[in-house]
């Protein structure tokens, strides 16, 4: 393949992964942060950076075409922005800097649009009913991309992923040190937990780049959902720490099942249209690896 020009908007745990994969590949890897400091390291890794807001993406508007662009903007919380404006007019001011200029488009949404909470299993097909304002945040962040697909011409290819619970190196400190500590954790043990690993989040990003169709809605999730008994009891095994306990009760504004969300991602049609191979298939191999990878652990 020859090289592409690449733009990635949004260079934390699942971009980076990316542009240093795109890179390595020999592609042009560009690469959009709000810091300074942070373009000095991006260029310092071969990769072109450019200073932009997506507030105000003038920056990105300036930049030469591109053949592919993935949006992978996170929430910042000290940013001062609500998350509503940074998740549905920051993308649709990155898209509307790149209409005309960039034929392939993929933006990462989260499996948090789905508000299933019996144990049912959900696929990509599945009705998006998110009982969370984060949810329904990023459920409407998906529909302002396909508004602007639907304004433009035949041969722009868009592709939403939506993304289970990631996990890998470096996020695993906190809950670590809760369980080492022996502190019950919030929410129900028997709920579940849909999970990827950051380098296979990253794996399907790249493939819904280079192989994704158009107007498609692609999940990346692991093989096994997982109890969060069972999750957080091996966790605790690898480290030598005392077995989890939970109290059993929700608390208001927390994330996935504390937050009484209680579902099984399936992702058939992703796994057949992508061809993605996990290099971390269930929670057992990401577990291993998160742990060996993360100083203080």
């Amino acid at each position: 393949m020859n090289p592409l020009n690449v733009l990635v908007v949004g260079c934390g745990y699942v971009g980076a992964r990316v542009a240093a994969q795109l890179a390595a590949e020999g592609h042009r890897v560009f690469a959009v942060t709000r810091s300074a400091q942070r373009a000095d390291d991006f260029a310092a890794r071969g990769w072109t950076p450019i200073v932009a807001d997506v507030m105000s993406p003038a920056a990105i508007a300036a930049a030469p075409p591109m053949d592919a662009m993935l949006h992978a903007v996170g929430f910042d919380r000290t940013a001062g922005v609500p998350k509503r404006d940074v998740y549905v007019d920051g993308l649709t001011n990155v898209l509307n800097a790149l209409s005309g200029r960039c034929p392939r488009v993929v933006t990462i949404s989260s499996s948090s649009v789905y508000g299933q909470s019996n144990g049912e299993t959900v696929d990509e097909r599945s009705p998006t009913e998110p009982t969370t304002e984060s949810g329904q945040i990023c459920l409407d962040a998906e529909h302002a991309f396909w508004d602007w697909r639907d304004a433009q011409p035949d041969g722009v290819t868009a592709i939403v992923l939506r993304l289970a619970g990631i996990y890998g190196p470096a996020r695993m400190l906190a809950r670590a040190e809760s369980l080492k500590a022996a502190v019950p954790m919030s929410g129900r043990g028997d709920a579940w937990l849909n999970l990827i690993h950051g380098d296979d989040a990253a794996a399907f990003a790249i493939a819904a780049l280079f192989r994704g169709t158009d107007r498609t809605t692609c999940l990346g999730v692991d093989e096994q959902p997982v109890r969060r008994a069972d999750f957080y009891g091996h966790l605790a095994h690898l480290l030598g720490a005392p077995a989890p306990t939970f109290t059993g009760v929700v608390e208001p504004g927390g994330r996935g099942s504390e937050s009484g969300i209680n579902k099984q991602l399936a992702n058939p049609q992703t796994r057949q249209a992508l061809e993605v191979v996990l290099s971390f298939p269930t929670f057992r191999e990401g577990l291993a690896d998160a742990i060996a990878s993360t100083p203080g652990l």
